[in-house]
């Protein structure tokens, strides 16, 4: 077992004591570096680089060669499980996703496998090994996966939606069909999940990128279920260290009380709620993360650190926050001004925790 050289990370999702607050951020390995892009470049296509190991561990490490973060992600993209399932996975430039394949029926439903982490999905699994091994303890290798909400509605639509017709058709329409969908997307991440687990990853974040669009009751029904599902599936424990589990929910604010009920370790929230309302609404037994509007990195030094100032004044005094950004950096962000982002954490948020 490599002894972690930096493991305030998962101090925090722990709720202990840390010096600083620790941070990285979603999509920290990507189109804003142009390390990145060089490297996308030489595999050839986005899903050629998530198959290829060392390609998939060179831009996983990149944004730690450029900024003092406290944790590492996974290379890889949450419709990994889906496409393992055979339904046809392309990336467009300008379309984004696409599945030649979509499900529409319970009969698609019935003839949908569930991948084998060491089979359809090992290429994945390599990656997380070949990760863990080249970070060699300098700070811990988060996994993920999609919540079944999610992919169900990129499964449903044929790839991403703005209008959610054919996945809120079928809810309304054949809630059995999609439940069975559901269920076999949950036993399917809780093996994908447990099969990085078992690779070296050392937390894992499911992402809800889509629950934010149904109704309370239907949050809790469609969505929420699924992932209690899957949080009661994981092996939460490994080389003798708890696993701790972020549970993200994009425009999930608002349901953070009953996510805290789920026995995840941490939620991750976005930036259309404050963290001191947060915090009242989750209970002090779960940590937060977030939740800085990634936009603000669009502006400039002084500001974003006036920014970082204001979202670590939200959270207050004590332990179980990771700072993050509300939801994935975007592709146009000045990498100078990622690095004023980090070290403002760090430099502004050792006051919180004396």
């Amino acid at each position: 077992m490599t002894t972690l050289k930096n493991d305030r990370f998962l101090r925090a999702l722990n709720r202990e004591p840390v010096d600083v607050t620790p941070v990285w951020m979603m999509r920290q390995a990507g189109r804003y570096l142009p390390e990145y892009r060089a490297t996308r470049k030489k595999a050839g296509s986005f899903m050629d680089l998530c198959r290829n190991a060392e390609l998939a561990c060179e831009v996983t490490i990149q944004p730690l060669e450029r900024y003092p973060l406290d944790a590492a992600i996974l290379f890889s993209d949450i419709l990994t499980i889906p496409d393992a399932m055979g339904l046809g996975l392309t990336f467009n430039t300008g379309h984004g996703p696409q599945f030649a394949h979509p499900v529409r029926s319970a009969a698609d439903v019935k003839n949908l496998p569930i991948p084998e982490p060491e089979g359809e999905l090992q290429y994945v699994m390599n990656a997380v090994r070949t990760i863990r091994k080249e970070l060699d303890g300098r700070v811990p290798l988060i996994g993920f996966s999609g919540s079944p909400w999610t992919l169900a509605t990129y499964m449903v639509e044929g790839g991403g939606t703005k209008e959610y017709g054919n996945i809120k058709g079928m809810l309304f329409d054949q809630p059995d069909t999609l439940h069975q969908l559901l269920d076999k997307l949950a036993k399917s991440v809780i093996s994908y999940l447990n099969g990085q687990i078992a690779a070296g990853a050392q937390a894992v974040q499911i992402f809800d990128t889509w629950g934010g669009v149904l109704t309370p009751r239907d949050y809790q029904e469609f969505s929420l279920r699924y992932m209690q599902q899957i949080i009661d599936g994981l092996t939460r424990e490994a080389d003798g260290r708890k696993v701790p589990v972020i549970l993200f929910t994009k425009g999930g604010g608002r349901w953070l009380d009953k996510m805290a009920a789920t026995g995840a370790d941490c939620l991750g929230v976005d930036w259309t709620i404050d963290l001191s309302d947060a915090r009242k609404l989750a209970g002090d037994n779960i940590a937060l993360q977030g939740n800085m509007d990634p936009c603000i990195l669009y502006s400039n030094p002084e500001r974003i650190r006036e920014e970082v100032g204001n979202v670590l004044a939200s959270y207050g005094k004590g332990n179980g926050h990771v700072f993050n950004l509300g939801h994935g950096i975007h592709p146009k962000i000045d990498p100078e001004n990622v690095g004023a982002f980090i070290n403002a954490v760090h430099e502004l948020s050792a006051q919180y925790h004396k």
